[in-house]
């Protein structure tokens, strides 16, 4: 089953071509699902020859089981300390509290996440923004942590990214016939990231700018599956 969200529109142009966004509908993912068996029960009837089916970072994740619950988290006294400094936004909490730090801790390695608040911390003086993500990397980046606006349980669970998600997509692929190209993609209400796809670098900076305004979704949509097809198609 698939439907805009509320106030996303369901074509837009870019670079002079115009493009339909069809939100796919789907019953709440949880640990222990298959996302083969999911793909399948809810993309295989929407997915056509020449689209681009695109899943959210999320539920790959949460089917890897890379999802864990806030309170069986313990930050050490580093993750409580540097989650004071970082800016949280409408949009999500990011690594703005000790249980996403810790995570990003283990998940990017101390050294790494020293040193990327250092030389943001320096450059934040200058006026300059995003440095830490970008030395913090994609790991980091694709922490989700709980929000008031989530659908439970993960609202008061921490989600890490994706393992391989490159080999995710391309397995993707594969299972629906070689149809439609696929990724894995992380966009929010800030902007997105094209984690792992079967497109070349050029068509991700298009699929980018074709979901800038997360036609997916922020809240409890329940959508985490997607397609983009050329407007007419």
């Amino acid at each position: 089953m698939s439907g805009a969200n509320a106030g996303k529109a369901l074509t837009v142009e870019v670079d002079g071509s115009s493009y339909s966004r069809i939100p796919i509908r789907t019953r709440v993912v949880m640990p222990g699902d298959d996302l083969d068996a999911f793909v399948r029960e809810y993309a295989t009837d929407v997915v056509k020859p020449g689209d681009i089916f695109f899943v959210t970072e999320k539920i790959v994740a949460i089917t890897q089981g890379r999802s864990y619950l806030v309170e069986d988290i313990t930050p050490r006294r580093l993750a409580l300390f540097l989650s004071k400094f970082v800016v949280r936004t409408p949009y999500g909490i990011g690594l703005g509290m000790p249980e996403t730090m810790e995570m990003a801790l283990r998940e990017c390695g101390t050294i790494r996440i020293l040193f990327a608040a250092a030389v943001s911390a320096v450059t934040k003086l200058f006026g300059r923004k995003g440095d830490f993500y970008r030395i913090a990397g994609d790991k980091a980046r694709a922490i989700d942590g709980p929000t008031s606006g989530t659908i439970p349980p993960y609202n008061k669970a921490v989600v890490l990214g994706p393992e391989r998600p490159r080999e995710v997509a391309r397995h993707l692929k594969t299972l629906i016939g070689g149809m439609a190209e696929v990724a894995v993609v992380d966009i929010n209400d800030l902007g997105g990231n094209i984690l792992g796809s079967t497109l070349d670098k050029a068509a991700e900076r298009r699929l980018v700018a074709i979901l800038k305004d997360n036609p997916l979704g922020q809240g409890h949509e329940s959508t985490p599956l997607g397609v983009v097809r050329a407007a007419g198609d």
